[in-house]
């Protein structure tokens, strides 16, 4: 890691500032603090972190930007074999692009959704996301950073623009 390199923090895209052997440090604006969960976390928070692709690198999951839209809550863990369905509530503004067996972006994680109602999303956390991600370390009350799919964003832009031009 470079200082200068993007590095997402619970889904929020970061950029280093100042770097040493015990970790980074990045600069976080007002408007940043109050679109995510940064401002909740405490010293030994454990946070889900990713560096930035690079062109040359493998895709795996879906398109996730690092942009925050909003926060939504952990309601409740259920355990489902081996795996566990954690359902969060969410805003309208996001729950708009979602759609069952689509992509979510959960505090950085691309997941995939398995049950949508008008007010919450499901997901399966299978045991390496549990064991490799903070979502099963979180409590039902906590807040949790929303990126919703920007494909679907893009689509709904495209036709937004294209009827204003009828």
């Amino acid at each position: 890691t470079n200082l200068g390199d993007s590095i997402a923090v619970n889904g929020v895209d970061l950029t280093v500032a100042y770097q040493d052997e015990g970790g980074f440090s990045a600069h976080v604006m007002p408007e940043t603090y109050r679109r995510t969960n940064l401002s909740d976390l405490k010293v030994g928070d454990r946070v889900n972190l990713e560096r930035s692709l690079t062109l040359a690198d493998r895709l795996s999951g879906h398109l996730v930007r690092g942009v925050v839209e909003a926060t939504g809550t952990l309601e409740s863990f259920t355990p489902d074999e081996g795996a566990i369905i954690a359902r969060y509530k969410a805003p309208p503004e996001i729950l708009r692009y979602v759609v069952v067996k689509g992509p979510i972006t959960i505090d950085g994680a691309s997941l995939t959704v398995i049950e949508k109602t008008d007010d919450s999303l499901a997901v399966s956390l299978v045991e390496y996301t549990q064991e490799h991600t903070n979502h099963t370390r979180k409590a039902p009350g906590d807040r949790i950073n929303l990126e919703s799919d920007i494909i679907a964003r893009y689509v709904e832009q495209l036709l937004e623009d294209r009827q204003g031009l009828e």
